[in-house]
């Protein structure tokens, strides 16, 4: 069986940084593209980026390129994003996902994990 499980979430002031991580088990790490999506109360959920199945190449939506870096560590089943200059409005739940053929449509997504930004 699958797991994701992200963690690294919590409260920090506008203007600082967070690194998410996000842990999968029940298979091989490397099958998997992997991306984050967060979404924010009343709000649908919003796709950030994505990484391919070997970390050689990133995809980062354009809304948040040059704040959020996605990277992964296959050897210790580890997904990561990196998170600069936050803002209020990135307050969201944040998730990860990943799928053993797809980079941007996901079988499998964690839980969320919740990020708060203070003004």
């Amino acid at each position: 069986q699958v797991q994701l499980v992200e963690s690294g979430g919590g409260l920090v002031q506008a203007g600082g940084s967070l690194r998410l991580s996000c842990t999968v088990s029940g298979r091989t790490f490397g099958d998997f593209a992997m991306g984050w999506s967060r979404q924010a109360p009343g709000k649908a959920r919003e796709f950030l980026g994505a990484i391919t199945w070997n970390g050689d190449k990133t995809y980062i939506h354009e809304r948040f390129e040059g704040r959020l870096t996605i990277s992964r560590d296959n050897a210790n089943n580890k997904l990561y994003l990196q998170m600069n200059n936050l803002k209020v409005e990135d307050t969201a739940v944040y998730y990860c996902a990943g799928d053993p053929d797809r980079l941007y449509e996901y079988a499998y997504w964690g839980q969320g994990t919740q990020v708060t930004v203070s003004s």
